[in-house]
């Protein structure tokens, strides 16, 4: 589709061609290319000037898909300006190849591809032009300059199509008598100037008639010389004494050397061993991402409601290990140890990698943050409290909302950064702007497919590279779709690979927490004991029963039915929570659709009838006892020394360590003691006592400037439109001096140049501006030293300012008259 024109002629330039653009044109660039507008531009002339800069080139070429780069690189070794007959001839190749029998893979490309190549070509030249890569009527296509010397062919920088220099570039440092003896040998006549050779020897390699006839010539070793150059790369080493084959190349200029010891094939003989095409093969179709298997969307549902509970429940057990400021510490430079992730990982029973995603997760759903303290430690957030209060479903819905928008990247833990620093759990350096883009674009393929349909992460991949085929670019997009997978399994958003129905819902945008309801068990109010001191729990527990439980048991296995172990020190901390033994019995028999087995009694009577036996308080802290006999084994035990403990009295012992550490040590030597306030009462730990203060959740990290919405585009394009007008508006010719000169300072002034006038100059023109009502141009220059050009109509100047209305602005405005740095009046068409 080519640009609109010019009044009838072919724009001369970018910023031409830009204002050729309607503003629903002039949008979709600044839409496709949102670095454009930071800030936005004055005027056309610095927005094509800003599209040129090699960073923002650099950035539109990494979004381009695989056909519209291949078609901007074959632009780029293309004559500028292109004719669009001779891309597409690149691009589909316009001749047989001289010597298809020896170059197999130099067959002309299949009907098929040639008609996709000829269908796609239009749309995808469209999008060149859209984003200001490719610029130019059909019969006069032009690549950026910038874009131009990224793709085109380097020594240093090989191009992707695999091609050389052309032969004018090839022969540039050669002597004048080389070129004339290259161009003898190849049998042409010669010439009177090294200018005209070169021009000569291209044509003879652009002739298909003629380049057959020389190449029908070469020796049959030849061919297999260009064979292995044709391509790429196109560079070769040759000895001092070449081959005879290769020394009947060089000498007719088919290898040309690029060095002492390098050759190069040159461009134009490469496309004509190649039929003409710039790449072997071009792809102008996205790859297919079919269906690998096919599930019944039932099974795919329920797979995924069972991961969803089964995430829950790992970040109910992560932060729940963290309790009473038993969290890890933060490391000095921010993040978890190794250590820590390594025990995370044992008490959840899953690898490192696993534990290191829950981990992540429950951080940028804002679950846990580190505490602020002195000794600064993770622990969970008031907001835990107020999820864990929620319905699983809600629950659940809150970590996936979480995962889709975060731009930390669990996947990347324990790689070296770019200083060769592991990266941590937790760290700052987690971060990659590119993750949500391919998370949502992996999920956007799977729901592509059938309902209950999973796709091969191999075909996932390849529609990424297609899509975004840029080095360094792709590898990480394929990295993050690997991560996406396997995250989205873990976390349930699919099913066996596919994607489950509350996963569409969370793609679309919608709650996800109503489809998924229906597929989660209902939370069930009793256990089964069993007489080996364990309960089974036969589905989800509700939350008070398994809070109560939690803390009276131990977990043993997980599954579906998840096992609780009842220990002495499990059972002891539920007496030091406040429970009594009549309380735990109570309890069992009210949850229990068995018996309360006889063991798990006489367990819980007997911690209970040693538990507050020993007393322990704070002198430094102390332990007493009503029976002395006791304190007495404790004194006896070699285990006690540490302690440092001596007799006060009959029933009181004195020790060095302090309270916490005297509990820790009389525990390890088999006892059940209990602390105690001053005033003598039992002091009961609560398991959920430690909380941050209040955080928010990280907040991810944009890639680039954000894609502006209508009314910023709207308003973007206005400014940048009336910018323009100020800017190119034709001024009156300078007026004549008394002595009939024209001031040095209207001499010299350029095009687009600022005015500059004088302080009276400039009171006098915007004063007769405001009493005849015409429009003029300024030049201002405001607080912050940004300089700019308006079209004003002023209406009022008084008090050192003009007040007017702002052609460029489309608003009343006014200015200081000391920052006008001079004023023009505008010619009678522009008025």
């Amino acid at each position: 589709m080519p640009e609109a024109s010019t009044g009838g002629t072919a724009p001369r330039s970018l910023a031409e061609a830009l204002r050729a653009r309607d503003d629903a044109g002039l949008a979709a660039l600044l839409s496709a290319r949102p670095d454009l507008l930071s800030p936005v531009p004055n005027d056309l002339t610095q927005l094509a000037t800003r599209a040129g800069t090699r960073a923002s080139v650099v950035r539109a070429l990494d979004r381009l898909d695989r056909f519209a780069l291949q078609t901007a690189e074959a632009l780029a070794v293309a004559p500028d300006p292109c004719d669009y007959a001779t891309l597409e001839a690149l691009l589909t190749g316009h001749h047989p190849p001289a010597e298809p029998e020896a170059a197999p893979e130099a067959a002309p490309p299949p009907a098929d591809l040639v008609a996709d190549i000829r269908a796609a070509l239009p749309h995808t030249l469209h999008t060149l032009r859209t984003q200001a890569v490719v610029w130019g009527d059909d019969d006069r296509l032009r690549l950026l300059r910038t874009a131009r010397e990224l793709l085109a062919p380097a020594p240093s920088r090989p191009s992707p199509t695999g091609l050389g220099p052309t032969v004018a570039e090839a022969t540039a440092g050669m002597s004048p008598t080389r070129v004339q003896e290259i161009v003898a040998t190849a049998g042409l006549p010669g010439t009177h100037d090294p200018v005209s050779a070169v021009t000569a020897l291209t044509s003879l390699f652009t002739d298909p008639v003629r380049m057959s006839a020389l190449l029908d010539q070469a020796p049959a070793e030849a061919h297999h010389v260009l064979d292995r150059l044709v391509w790429g790369p196109p560079y070769g080493e040759v000895t001092p004494q070449p081959t005879p084959p290769v020394r009947w190349l060089r000498d007719r200029g088919l290898l040309l050397p690029a060095s002492a010891r390098t050759v190069v094939l040159p461009r134009e003989v490469a496309l004509h061993l190649r039929g003409g095409r710039a790449h072997r093969r071009p792809e102008p179709v996205p790859p297919a991402v079919p269906a690998e298997t096919l599930h019944r969307p039932q099974l795919v549902d329920a797979n995924a409601a069972g991961q969803a509970l089964a995430a829950l429940s790992a970040v109910e057990e992560l932060l729940k290990s963290w309790e009473h400021g038993s969290g890890p510490a933060v490391l000095r430079a921010g993040g978890l140890a190794v250590r820590d992730l390594k025990r995370i990982a044992v008490t959840l029973d899953v690898g490192e990698t696993v534990a290191a995603f829950w981990i992540e997760l429950a951080y940028t759903a804002g679950l846990l943050a580190s505490d602020g303290e002195a000794d600064e430690r993770y622990a969970a957030t008031p907001a835990y409290d107020d999820w864990t209060a929620l319905p699983p479903h809600e629950r659940w819905a809150v970590l996936a909302r979480a995962w889709l928008p975060a731009t930390r990247t669990a996947g990347l833990i324990g790689e070296p950064d770019a200083k060769a620093r592991t990266l941590s759990a937790l760290g700052p350096d987690l971060d990659r702007s590119a993750a949500p883009e391919v998370r949502r674009r992996v999920l956007e393929l799977l729901a592509a497919l059938p309902e209950g349909g999973s796709a091969a992460p191999e075909a996932v991949l390849d529609r990424l590279s297609w899509e975004r085929p840029v080095r360094g670019t792709s590898e990480l997009r394929a990295r993050l779709a690997r991560f996406t997978l396997a995250e989205a399994e873990l976390l349930g958003v699919t099913g066996r690979g596919a994607l489950a129905g509350h996963g569409r819902a969370l793609l679309a945008g919608e709650d996800p927490a109503p489809l998924l309801a229906p597929q989660l068990p209902e939370p069930v109010d009793h256990v089964l004991l069993q007489a080996d001191l364990t309960a089974v729990a036969p589905g989800p527990l509700r939350r008070p029963l398994a809070e109560t439980l939690g803390v009276l048991a131990v977990v043993e296995s997980k599954g579906g039915a998840t096992v609780y172990r009842f220990t002495p020190s499990s059972v002891r901390r539920a007496l030091d929570a406040g429970r009594t033994a009549s309380d735990l019995h109570a309890f069992l028999a009210e949850h229990s659709r068995t018996p309360v087995p006889q063991p798990l009694a006489y367990l819980i009577d007997d911690v209970a009838r040693r538990h507050g036996h020993l007393r322990v308080g704070t002198a430094s802290s102390y332990v007493r006892c009503d029976d002395d006999s006791v304190l007495g084994e404790i004194l006896a035990d070699k285990r006690s020394a540490g302690l440092g403990l001596r007799r006060l009295a009959p029933t009181v012992l004195a020790a060095q360590a302090d309270p916490t550490g005297l509990l820790d040590g009389l525990r390890a030597m088999g006892y059940a003691p209990a602390a105690e306030s001053p005033t003598g009462d039992v002091l009961i730990t609560r398991a959920d006592a430690h909380r941050t203060p209040p955080r928010t959740a990280p907040a991810p990290v944009p890639e680039g400037p954000p894609v502006p919405d209508p009314t910023l585009l709207g308003a973007a394009v206005r400014a940048i439109r009336a910018g323009d007008v100020a800017a190119t508006a034709i001024r009156k010719e300078p007026y004549e001096g008394t002595d009939g000169t024209t001031p040095a300072r209207a001499q010299t002034r350029t095009p687009g140049e600022l005015p500059r006038t004088t302080a009276a100059e400039t009171l006098a023109t915007v004063q007769a501006a405001a009493l005849t009502g015409s429009a003029v141009w300024i030049g201002y220059v405001n607080a912050d030293g940004a300089a700019s050009q308006r079209v004003i109509a002023p209406v009022r100047v008084e008090g050192g300012f003009v007040t007017g209305y702002d052609h460029t602005a489309d608003e009343v405005r006014t200015y200081a008259l000391h920052r006008i740095t001079g004023v023009a009046e505008l010619a009678e068409d522009q008025v």
